[in-house]
């Protein structure tokens, strides 16, 4: 189980917001305690998703591994959009992999790092061509609406599965 505690969220600058929202939850923190453990998917449960992937960064225990193995699946459920308008870009396959392979201790920063500029470079290039074709903006924001939904469902399943 990966978690965080009242005490590591305020020293990262957690939003008050959701500081207070949380601790209203759990019945007030003098109640819960500074420095009991939150595991992440209660987090995720109360504040969404957004605050619990926040939470990666602030978390009892080293959760470097975890926040980019999520990173990667989260882009590679998404990969099939981009690989069908742009079939022949590996580019962004490829950083995923390499991003893969450097959670595991398998690949160098300097592969990681030129990894994610051949994926951004992949990106940009398509944001570029899209900006050119507004049909393709209007199938694409269609699309967007239609599996967002879906989609936040997938990544926050997938979320609480990685932290449990």
């Amino acid at each position: 189980m990966i978690a965080t505690t009242f005490r590591l969220a305020k020293e990262d600058g957690a939003c008050i917001e959701g500081y207070k929202k949380f601790a209203k939850s759990v019945g007030g923190i003098r109640k819960y305690g500074k420095d009991t453990p939150i595991p992440l998917s209660k987090v995720a449960d109360v504040l969404g998703l957004v605050d619990a992937i926040w939470c990666f960064k602030c978390t009892i225990e080293p959760s470097d591994k975890e926040a980019r193995l999520f990173a990667c699946d989260c882009a590679e459920h998404v990969l099939p959009i981009f690989e069908k308008k742009y079939p022949e870009d590996t580019r962004p396959r490829q950083a995923i992999e390499v991003a893969r392979r450097f959670a595991y201790g398998k690949a160098t920063l300097e592969e990681l790092a030129a990894a994610r500029d051949a994926a951004w470079d992949a990106a940009w290039a398509a944001a570029r061509a899209a900006a050119r074709d507004a049909a393709w903006d209007a199938a694409w924001d269609a699309a967007w609406d239609a599996a967002g939904d879906a989609e936040q469902e997938w990544q926050l399943k997938r979320f609480k599965e990685i932290v449990s």
